[in-house]
């Protein structure tokens, strides 16, 4: 994982597939301590954080926020930038620009990209994403909060 230079950074190279996304936090409705969102994607059969491609002309900030809404249902404020997240998908390199955001308003619907969402305690999180690389989101997320 690396840091990017910051919002509107569209460098990556030609062939580098740009997207965007957020660990999507709350505090628990029971007892004030953090969730984070996870999603599942039934194509994939996996849980990750919100995240996709970025628009033509889409900044990363404004793509993170508007993936978070698609997938979840959920509106959010964005906090602190994590880290940026490299590897190949698909025989692709592929970039992933992350922010901590928390939650405000929203619903989730059930739809074809996104089956399901679990509000999740960071540990539980931890063991319920698929992908090792995620994981330590979470633990930058902890971070930024003041948690770690």
């Amino acid at each position: 994982m690396t840091y990017g230079d910051g919002v509107g950074d569209e460098e990556g190279g030609g062939d580098t597939v740009l997207a965007a996304g957020c660990v999507l936090w709350r505090r628990s409705p029971a007892d004030g301590t953090p969730e984070i969102c996870l999603v599942h994607r039934p194509k994939y059969d996996d849980w990750s954080h919100p995240k996709g491609k970025l628009k033509p002309g889409e900044g990363l900030l404004a793509a993170a926020l508007r993936e978070v809404e698609e997938e979840t249902g959920h509106r959010c404020v964005p906090g602190a930038r994590l880290p940026t997240v490299r590897y190949l998908a698909h025989g692709r390199p592929k970039r992933v620009d992350y922010w901590a955001a928390e939650a405000t308003t929203g619903h989730f619907t059930p739809h074809r990209e996104v089956d399901r969402i679990s509000w999740l305690s960071p540990a539980a999180a931890r063991e319920r994403l698929t992908r090792p690389r995620d994981r330590d989101l979470v633990d930058a997320l902890l971070s930024t909060l003041n948690l770690a």
